[in-house]
Parts: C-alpha cells; sequence; structure tokens
C-alpha cells in the first residue's frame, strides 16, 4: 500500500558514482516502508528544502531502498550531499512497473542516470539480458565498477568522448543496437534515458523486427504531488506520475513525437 505520508528513512551508506551523482541506501528509522517494483519511484523529502520524485535503483531484501541521485537543482543537491546517518522523508511507492512477466530475452538500453531505474532489472539468472548502457565520458558512466562483474548480462558499454585510457566503444547507444545478435519475436527492450534517445533507439528496433509492443519507455516529466492530482507531470493524455512512468511504446510514441508536448 502507498504511505501519503513520509516516512522517515536514515542513510545508511552514500556511494559516489560520479562528479554529480550518488547511490544513497535509505533504511526507516522504524518499521519498513511498503514494497516497491523496479520502475516506481519515490518521493525523497529533504527537510527544510523540498520533494522531488527519484527512481528505485536497488530493493534490497533486507527492507533497505536504494536511490540514485544527481544533482541537478536544490532539492536533488540537498539529498546528494546528505550524509550518513541522515534521516530523509520518503513517500511511495509510485508510477508503474517494468513489466517483466514472460519475458524470454531482456535487452537494457541506459542513456546517462537513465540507467539508474533499469538497474535492479539486471542479474536475473532466468533469462538472457544483454546492457546497452552510454554517458557523455568514461567519467560519467554509473555503477563504472558493478557493470563489468554482473553475472548473466551482456554488458555493452560506449561514450560519446572517450578519453586516452578508455579502450571501448565511442558513440551513441544506437550504433551498437544495429548489430547485436537479437530475435525480434523473443526480444523485450526496455528503454531509459533523455527523450530523443528513446525515440532514436525504439526505431532502430523496430527497423530490426521487435514488435512495437515488445518496447518499453520510461518517461520523465515534472513531478510535484506523485498521485496525479496536481497536473505539473502532464504529457497528453498522461499523467506521468501515475500512468507512468513505464509506458508501451505504442503509447509514448505519438507523445514523444509531438513538439513541445
Amino acid at each position: 500500500m502507498t504511505s501519503w505520508v513520509p516516512t522517515p528513512c536514515r542513510v545508511v551508506e552514500r556511494t559516489v558514482e560520479t562528479h554529480d551523482c550518488v547511490t544513497l541506501t535509505l533504511r526507516p528509522v522504524t518499521g519498513s516502508l511498503p514494497a516497491f517494483r523496479p520502475g516506481q519511484f519515490a518521493m525523497l523529502y529533504a527537510h527544510g528544502v523540498g520533494e522531488v520524485p527519484i527512481s528505485v535503483s536497488g530493493i534490497p531484501a533486507d527492507g533497505t531502498l536504494v536511490h540514485t541521485v544527481r544533482a541537478v537543482g536544490a532539492v536533488s543537491r540537498a539529498l546528494h550531499d546528505a550524509a550518513p546517518g541522515t534521516v530523509i522523508g520518503v513517500r511511495g511507492p509510485f508510477g508503474t512497473a517494468w513489466r517483466l512477466d514472460g519475458v524470454e530475452d531482456l535487452l537494457v538500453v541506459a542513456g546517462g542516470i537513465g540507467l539508474a531505474p533499469l538497474r535492479p532489472v539486471l542479474g536475473h539468472p532466468s533469462r538472457r539480458t544483454v546492457l546497452v548502457a552510454g554517458a557523455r565520458t568514461p567519467e560519467d558512466l554509473l555503477y563504472a565498477d558493478e557493470l563489468p562483474a554482473l553475472s548473466d548480462v551482456d554488458v555493452v558499454l560506449t561514450v560519446d568522448r572517450g578519453g586516452h585510457d578508455w579502450q571501448g566503444r565511442v558513440g551513441f547507444v544506437t550504433e551498437p543496437l544495429a548489430s547485436i545478435p537479437l530475435d525480434p519475436e523473443r526480444t523485450t527492450a526496455l528503454l531509459c534515458g533523455p527523450e530523443p534517445m528513446m525515440r532514436f533507439c525504439a526505431r532502430t528496433l523496430l527497423g530490426r523486427g521487435v514488435p512495437a509492443g515488445n518496447i518499453q519507455v520510461s518517461l520523465e516529466r515534472s513531478m510535484q504531488c506523485g498521485i496525479g492530482l496536481c497536473g505539473h507531470c502532464q504529457l497528453g493524455p498522461l499523467l506521468v506520475c501515475r500512468d507512468g512512468p513505464v509506458t508501451g511504446y505504442p503509447e509514448a510514441e505519438p507523445l514523444l513525437l509531438a513538439k513541445e508536448l
């Protein structure tokens, strides 16, 4: 059951990922949190500053909750800077989750911070998983030490600009999508990142024969209430906090193609 009142949670671990991203592990001060599913988000409250929506990037079995936060504004900066021991308010879960029932071959495509909401679906032993993740530079890649060690996941990393020490791919995430082996009818694709990236990736996959109904995207809009009342996150007929963020590409495509929507 979703909690409408923030649950006080203590930061029990803080891991620096990049120059502007950290991963926080939160544990309720008392009691427990409702069950979250991969793809959903929480409203995180920094006391005295405000509240922002942050997708879950980990759902451990020990009752903690994991969020990766990028510092882009006053609230996210306060959360980013929260040291172990800091108490943060948590409301949720909110939104829709990745639909994974019956999935045989899973293709995960992430750009930048878009890898965070996809992290909980990685490493499931019952299905073949391919991860294609991109970032601006090698230093901007999330979970850089964790990804190569993932079992049961074929990891493809690419950056827009590589440095002298970078031996991997250079280019956009659409480029490996055009050549990686896949069975179109068996493949379910999960996309999360900037909207232009998701559009181009979806077009590439459609061109390779992946049915539109097998493609899911995670939408992002300005969310304030988290319960579909304030209207700040409206995208055409959708309220992203209620009808998303995870949406099938057949529903999302006309909305992502409409300028200024």
